[in-house]
């Protein structure tokens, strides 16, 4: 079997594989269904162009969509002084197995955590408590979620009937195969081709272009909006961003670019209100989007508000592609931040001192490690690593 028609069979098995017909494909790919028909029975050879359009356009049908969309941070104020209700009621988490800190964050004197699932709580009512799930909390909490046999709408709905009050919700899009190009939009800010009601074009209409040689843990970044408003956008090369953090090459991350949609207090209310009247958090997500920003190719010979809408946004925003869905990542906790950090910081120096050992016939390192004495908190780490989380749920 020679390339031309390998390529060929394999946008054939593809096509009805993921139960897209000749035209709808075509339409997509900007060709007619009869020219489809021709290149697939072998009668007519596309140009490298058809072919590219034909093959990006498939994919955009992937069942298993390029893009997908997750809650990346949650922040929720419950006007109550009774920490132990919301974490047993509400989260539907065991007390008994959470850590307690004598000191918080946003001004609370205490907090309980599990992971990276943060509670900070107070006895003053006009503070109340503090849920705070930040990227790995919201997955470490997605795996109870899906223990309690519950949903990210279940909880939220939870939530508001005790009154909790949304201080942040992001949504993240995650671009699994790169049609974000973030240069590209930050160009396109520059030159004024991002059409928003953002009102002035330093703050929020051109966006900030951070380089990799400025922020080295996110590569390229582009903010749209101002950070102090209640919604702002921030797309960044997540890619980027797990081979700085995670040591995993460019080429093997799941995910290459991620758009972030950033609600605070009125915003993120208005939002938890959508996303439950609807279930359907693509429409909540791009009535966002779409509210806010438009980008297109400039054409001179019109106002701005009639460019044609650039066809990457298009794309982007819903055209000929698959329906977006939240998706849920569930990760138990691990203390796999705390091994990197010793890999990192730690490790070399112990092999320093072992090595020394050796060559002195002393037995320091082991000595330490043997002398060490484990305090409840160390205890308590211990004990969630080796919990099955049948045991943590109530």
């Amino acid at each position: 079997m020679n390339n031309k028609t390998s390529w060929i069979d394999e946008l054939k098995e593809k096509r009805m594989a993921y139960g897209l017909s000749q035209n709808k494909l075509a339409v997509a790919s900007g060709i007619t269904r009869q020219y489809l028909s021709d290149i697939e029975n072998e009668k007519a050879i596309p140009t490298e162009q058809v072919k590219t359009a034909l093959l990006d356009s498939l994919e955009r049908f992937n069942p298993d969509n390029p893009l997908e969309m997750l809650f990346d941070y949650v922040r929720i104020r419950f006007p109550a002084d009774n920490v132990e209700i919301i974490i047993e009621e509400i989260l539907h988490l065991n007390i008994d197995y959470m850590i307690h800190e004598d000191f918080g964050y946003y001004s609370y004197p205490e907090h309980y955590r599990f992971g990276d699932i943060m509670i900070m709580a107070s006895y003053d009512m006009t503070k109340g408590v503090l849920l705070e799930l930040k990227g790995k909390g919201c997955r470490q909490y997605e795996n109870f979620l899906l223990a309690q046999h519950r949903s990210w709408y279940d909880f939220f709905t939870d939530c508001l009937e005790v009154n909790g009050v949304f201080k942040r919700l992001d949504l993240a899009i995650n671009d699994k195969v790169g049609i974000l190009d973030i240069p590209e939009l930050a160009r396109k800010s520059e030159q004024e081709e991002c059409i928003s009601v953002f009102r002035t074009f330093k703050n929020y209409r051109s966006g900030e272009l951070v380089h990799r040689d400025e922020k080295s843990d996110m590569g390229n970044t582009l903010y749209i909006g101002s950070l102090k408003s209640e919604v702002y956008f921030c797309v960044y090369e997540k890619d980027y961003e797990q081979f700085i953090k995670n040591d995993i090459p460019l080429e093997d991350a799941e995910v290459k670019n991620r758009f972030e949609i950033r609600l605070k207090n009125d915003r993120a209310t208005h939002a938890i209100q959508d996303l439950l009247a609807h279930r359907n958090a693509e429409k909540t997500a791009f009535e966002i989007i779409n509210r806010y920003i438009r980008f297109a190719d400039k054409d001179i010979t019109k106002r701005r508000s009639q460019w044609q809408t650039s066809e990457c946004w298009e794309w982007f925003i819903g055209k000929n592609r698959g329906e977006l869905r939240l998706t849920t990542k569930p990760e138990p906790y691990s203390y796999e931040r705390t091994l990197n950090w010793l890999r990192h910081q730690v490790a070399p120096t112990l092999k320093v001192a072992s090595i020394l050992d050796v060559l002195n016939e002393t037995d320091i390192i082991p000595s330490m490690i043997r002398d060490a004495n484990l305090t409840e908190k160390h205890e308590k780490l211990i004990e969630q690593q080796n919990l099955a989380v049948e045991n943590v749920i109530v």
